[in-house]
């Protein structure tokens, strides 16, 4: 039998009650003080969960207040444990002075945090990266790779954010264009009116798609048709060869590493979407949305691998927690031949926060390794 209020989501949603018992009496002692800021914490106890749902117009608000109760919680936490120690080596009319101030600042910060993070959540940097390749052709030396991934248009981000992307992205006048999964979050139905400006994407080479676990839950088969009416080309366990001003280039793509739990057929395959490119190729890249891919990447013989999905942990302090459960949380990373870069995505997921983990959008070079 389902039980809907034991979810994590309704679990998480209860956290402001533990922060409203710690933090309330220390803000005010007044009833109607109180009874504000209970009333507070108690409506974000029912807004959290509803901001998930499709089509909820209290998707804004909602997730806004995950992110800030997200913080807060972490905060008061931090609270807890310094004035622990305060209580254990203060005198009690010491650590009575710093009930109050410490609950307040707990408070100011979190919202600092939030509205920063939400500044840089909506603009994401342009991110400028060289990987040096050895035996790079000249021709090749100085090849340009615009990618944007786990941009996760859905509740909160829409069809201005992406037509705003899509003008930076070709600004960059790059070779070609890589997008790396997780581009959705919601059905073809409610969000082609908001995907619909990737089809203006241009570059030399032509725009490239691989999926991420975010379009199987969003119906992978119909969005594989959409992205593909829009123009981009979707690799799934296949490569291209690009021929670039003489020299040959084999682009690659690989479904989502967890594509086989919702379809045996569409297990990631590194080697087989290699089988068959050319030998002569000067460099062979792999578009993979999870770096998890990159010790198969590694074995079939590519030289880059380009990934996202991990968003860098997305906002403090949970960036400091997601390389327990990844091998690369961001940036180049070496493994035996080959080189991963894994994107901090171009979106965000759930919370419109980024505080200390900026999105991007990424220009990558092949440059000439040096001899």
């Amino acid at each position: 039998m389902r039980r809907p209020f034991l979810s994590p989501l309704w679990l998480a949603a209860t956290l402001p009650l533990y922060m409203g018992f710690r933090l309330l009496p220390a803000l005010t002692a007044r009833p109607t003080g109180l009874c504000a800021g209970a009333a507070l914490l108690i409506g974000a106890c029912f807004l959290i969960p509803q901001s998930v749902r499709r089509g909820s117009r209290f998707a804004w608000p909602g997730l806004i207040a995950l992110g800030f109760f997200s913080t807060l919680f972490v905060m008061t936490l931090l609270r807890d444990l310094f004035l622990l120690g305060a209580r254990l080596l203060m005198e009690a009319g010491a650590y009575a002075a710093l009930v109050r101030p410490t609950a307040q600042y707990a408070l100011a910060s979190t919202a600092l945090i939030t509205v920063i993070g939400f500044l840089v959540s909506r603009r994401p940097r342009v991110v400028e990266v060289d990987i040096p390749i050895a035996h790079l052709p000249g021709p090749l030396d100085g090849f340009s790779i615009a990618q944007i991934s786990d941009v996760h248009v859905g509740p909160t981000i829409r069809r201005r954010f992406v037509e705003r992307l899509v003008r930076r992205v070709n600004d960059l006048e790059a070779d070609l264009i890589a997008v790396t999964g997780d581009l959705v979050d919601g059905s073809v139905r409610q969000l082609a009116a908001h995907t619909a400006p990737l089809a203006d994407l241009c570059a030399r080479h032509g725009a490239y798609f691989v999926t991420g676990n975010h379009e199987y839950y969003s119906g992978e088969s119909a969005w594989t048709r959409e992205i593909r009416r829009l123009g981009l080309t979707v690799l799934k366990n296949e490569h291209v060869t690009l021929l670039h001003d003489g020299a040959v280039l084999v682009l690659a793509g690989v479904n989502d590493l967890g594509a086989h739990h919702f379809d045996p057929r569409q297990r990631s395959d590194p080697a087989a979407a290699l089988c068959g490119a050319p030998a002569n190729a000067g460099a062979r890249i792999l578009l993979a949305h999870q770096p998890g891919s990159a010790p198969a990447a590694a074995l079939a013989g590519f030289d880059v691998q380009i990934s996202g999905h991990t968003h860098g942990g997305q906002f403090w302090p949970w960036n400091h927690f997601v390389r327990f459960f990844q091998p690369f949380t961001g940036g180049l990373h070496r493994l035996k031949n080959l080189w991963v870069y894994v994107s901090r995505g171009t979106g965000y997921w759930g919370p419109p926060n980024r505080f200390g983990v900026p999105s991007e959008i990424t220009r990558i070079r092949l440059v000439a390794a040096p001899s």
